[in-house]
């Protein structure tokens, strides 16, 4: 059976297709922007244009805009090839990107200044706390772990003045690290954090 994953949540845009539990072609870069030029000839450079049984995609937290392309496109090709379209945590993907044999900390940058944070298990990655969207102070006051994964673990690190810090960004050619129960989400936004937009009264 033929996997496809795709990861556009963070700065990375990353895709991997899989046959069983074999990695037969991948691409990952971090491109900052551009996730949506990018995505889907890439995929079409896959073999077989990428053609498989099932999707799977990241669905956040991280950038709006990146979480909405990955999803987009995961749907829009389940649709077009009759496959089905699973989701995961693009932190847990992160996650899955750190061989350790202790629980850790994933943090990752989020909107206004805050950061995403959620402790994780080693693999088979599951988390072990709620997500959260909190300032790198706010996340410092807290008893979290001394390890500290991805692209918000400076700032967190910094704000607390301990730590190790691993600037881990989520790679698709790992989503099969991630706990089965936990690649088989809805595949639905998840931002992590509420809208910024508010009615009007």
């Amino acid at each position: 059976m033929r996997l496809l994953a795709i990861e556009t949540a963070g700065r990375a845009c990353s895709i991997a297709l899989f046959e069983g539990e074999q990695l037969i072609a991948s691409r990952h870069e971090i491109i900052g922007r551009g996730h949506a030029e990018a995505l889907i000839p890439w995929i079409a450079d896959l073999p077989d244009g990428g053609r498989c049984d099932t999707i799977l995609v990241g669905c956040g937290p991280g950038s709006f805009t990146g979480v909405r392309i990955g999803i987009a496109a995961a749907r829009a090709l389940g649709l077009g090839w009759g496959v089905p379209v699973l989701g995961f945590s693009s932190l847990a993907l992160v996650a899955a990107g750190y061989p350790s044999e202790a629980p850790f900390l994933v943090a990752v940058e989020g909107g206004h200044g805050e950061l995403f944070i959620q402790n994780f298990t080693p693999a088979p990655v599951k988390p072990l706390s709620p997500l959260r969207s909190l300032s790198p102070d706010d996340a410092a006051a807290l008893d979290l772990p001394l390890i500290v994964v991805g692209s918000g673990a400076a700032r967190l690190v910094a704000a607390r003045r301990s730590g190790t810090v691993e600037p881990i960004d989520a790679c698709a050619a790992n989503v099969l690290l991630i706990d089965g129960n936990e690649r088989c989400q809805p595949p639905v936004p998840v931002y992590g954090r509420g809208a910024d937009a508010r009615p009007m009264a």
